[in-house]
């Protein structure tokens, strides 16, 4: 288990400018990682209630699980390490794993480990490299139906803002393009397709 604030910023990218990035940073292409993210919540979507997400992150040998729970600067991650097979048994079942330290923080708010289910999942390829301000990720994301590209700025300094952020896009000419998260995306698109299957029943 493993507890660390995140502060993260940012932008949606169009593929011409993913692709000059990668170019102007000399992304080679051993420096991809393919991670499956699968998002979980309650029917009644008590965790995004309390601004609250949880995602288990697969990846080739390995895999995590994260609760993100808000903080006054940035998000407290909650990380637990999971075995491949656990995983897969999640995504068969839809359900979520064993995590102790994750289950524990959840059951101060009274949701158990049966409240839980699969809401949304996506796919991501992932650049990562540490850059003078922080931890930079390209990344390019497959989800229901869409495909989007987008960069993802970690930075450990609290005093760093929104200002110092746009800095760094105006530096490649690129616009500020407020986006929502990974799992928001994911869940909205889901619910979008299940209700037009929903629609064609």
């Amino acid at each position: 288990m493993s507890e660390e604030i995140e502060i993260e910023f940012k932008s949606m990218l169009t593929q011409n400018e993913y692709e000059k990035l990668l170019r102007y940073y000399d992304v080679m292409d051993d420096q991809f990682v393919m991670q499956t993210n699968l998002y979980f919540d309650t029917a009644d979507f008590q965790l995004k209630k309390h601004g609250m997400g949880l995602r288990i992150r697969r990846f080739a040998a390995k895999a995590e699980a994260t609760l993100k729970i808000p903080q006054p600067v940035g998000l407290l991650e909650v990380t637990d390490t999971l075995m491949i097979t656990d995983v897969d048994r999640a995504i068969e079942r839809e359900q979520f794993p064993e995590a102790t330290e994750i289950l524990a923080r959840l059951k101060q708010l009274n949701i158990s480990l049966s409240d839980l289910s699969l809401i949304g999942k996506l796919i991501t390829k992932r650049a990562e490299f540490t850059i003078s301000k922080g931890k930079l990720a390209l990344d390019e994301s497959w989800y229901v139906n869409q495909h989007d590209f987008e960069l993802e700025l970690e930075v450990i300094d609290s005093s760093y803002t929104e200002d110092d952020f746009n800095q760094l896009l105006e530096k490649f000419n690129l616009p500020y393009r407020k986006t929502q998260n990974k799992i928001a995306r994911a869940v909205t698109e889901q619910q979008k397709r299940n209700k037009e299957m929903g629609e064609l029943q």
